[in-house]
């Protein structure tokens, strides 16, 4: 299903992106039905030639490096497209961590029987099809594939085109899975054209073959999904994130858990962007803490209390407290106290991911039950908003809604339920 790269334009594309539809809604007829092992033989056949191919890959990605260089893309944007050995081994592993996740499909949410004797249940069911649009990232090709196949559902995948050729060779990874399981290859399908009305076709639905649509990328990515999209849409338009430090944090825990948080990766979304620091906090602790990421080559902006704390921080803007860097740099904020902390984020955050770090229960209780985030965490880094780490074998992105999906996007999220009723010939009074 999946034609070389080409450019093709109009209606070719839109012909192209139909016939994946139709291809699609016939494959996903056939996963919803596939039995567990069928499809965990067709992930661990995958992971095998991810393995098996780790020299392609890294060809392949390479290609994609040399292109996003000669465009004079930044060290952040480089670092989420390139692949390495450990990177490899890492979608290898998620995809066997995913073959070996319990199947969702078919499990009995609830079971009750009401007086006339029916006997009612909830199971949980595919959605479908479902399309996914990503950027640089090529290991969400393998990710949200495995994930889609696992939960009994079809993918359309769209990634970027900087990352065409490394989704390629990660692509006829899962390709050769399925057809090693005997399962339909258009099970997961991967867009061939880099012709940005796919993306368009796609969001209006193909002629009703998509049931989902998940964009992961940038702000702009994910702002004309949530415009134009004729189907329902699992999204985070941005990742602001932040890490509070109380005054009854412990310095050297705080220290370490900001550095990770901001530094482990600054270009992902679970990456802190700013960090709140407690006014009745010990005099010591927010120089510390600016230092450190100065240190570890973070630029730092601040407000009168940070630029006073250390002469390297440059003075902070308003539209800092609501940007997501996807970079080295932090905007830092004095508070007051824990409220001052959870009125920040509810002024200025995107509803991903926050931190507390406290040793005080109370103020860490207060901080998880009020912030209304997707993921709040206590004295932990941001950046285990992630799937994996979930124990969720991979996730396609995080959801910041409150409909249907919220958090990492995972198998048992990539599911609805229907009620399956059992009676014995009763019929309902007049």
């Amino acid at each position: 299903m999946n034609r070389p790269d080409r450019n093709i334009q109009g209606a070719e594309t839109a012909d192209l992106m139909r016939g994946m539809g139709l291809a699609a809604r016939a494959a996903s007829r056939q996963i919803a039905l596939a039995p567990p092992a069928q499809k965990n033989e067709a992930l661990t056949a995958a992971a095998k030639a991810v393995w098996d191919g780790a020299s392609a890959i890294l060809e392949a990605n390479a290609k994609d490096l040399e292109a996003a260089r000669s465009r004079g893309t930044t060290a952040a944007f480089l670092d989420r497209l390139t692949l390495n050995k450990s990177r490899i081994e890492a979608i290898a592993r998620s995809l066997e961590d995913i073959a070996a996740l319990d199947d969702p499909v078919g499990t009995v949410l609830a079971r009750w029987k009401r007086p006339n004797g029916l006997v009612i249940e909830r199971v949980r069911v595919p959605l479908g099809v479902i399309g996914i649009i990503y950027e640089s990232r090529p290991n969400v090709t393998a990710d949200a594939g495995a994930l889609c196949l696992k939960s009994g559902n079809a993918a359309i995948l769209r990634g970027g085109s900087e990352s065409r050729h490394s989704s390629r060779a990660i692509h006829a990874c899962l390709a050769q899975g399925l057809k090693a399981a005997g399962l339909p290859e258009a099970a997961i399908q991967l867009v061939a054209t880099t012709d940005r009305e796919a993306v368009g076709e796609m969001l209006k639905g193909l002629d009703g073959n998509i049931d989902v649509i998940v964009p992961r990328g940038g702000k702009s990515l994910v702002a004309r999904v949530q415009d134009e999209a004729r189907v329902p849409v699992f999204a985070h338009l941005e990742g602001i994130c932040h890490t509070y430090v109380d005054k009854d944090a412990d310095l050297d825990m705080a220290r370490e858990i900001v550095l990770n948080a901001k530094m482990r990766r600054p270009g992902i979304c679970g990456a802190t962007e700013t960090l709140l620091v407690d006014r009745a906090a010990p005099a010591n602790v927010l120089p510390a803490l600016v230092k450190a990421l100065i240190e570890a080559g973070c630029a730092v902006r601040g407000d009168e209390a940070a630029q006073a704390a250390d002469p390297r921080v440059t003075p902070a803007t308003e539209e800092d407290w609501s940007t997501e860097y996807l970079d080295a740099i932090i905007s830092v904020k004095v508070v007051d106290g824990v409220d001052g902390a959870i009125d920040h984020i509810a002024r200025y955050g995107s509803q991903h991911t926050d931190a507390i770090i406290t040793n005080d229960a109370a103020s860490a209780e207060r901080f998880l039950q009020r912030v209304d985030s997707a993921i709040v965490l206590h004295n932990a880094s941001t950046q285990f908003a992630d799937g994996g780490e979930f124990g969720f074998g991979a996730e396609i992105g995080i959801a910041t809604g409150k409909m249907h999906a919220r958090g990492p996007v995972g198998v048992e999220q990539l599911t609805s339920f229907k009620y399956v009723v059992r009676g014995a010939g009763q019929v309902r009074p007049a």
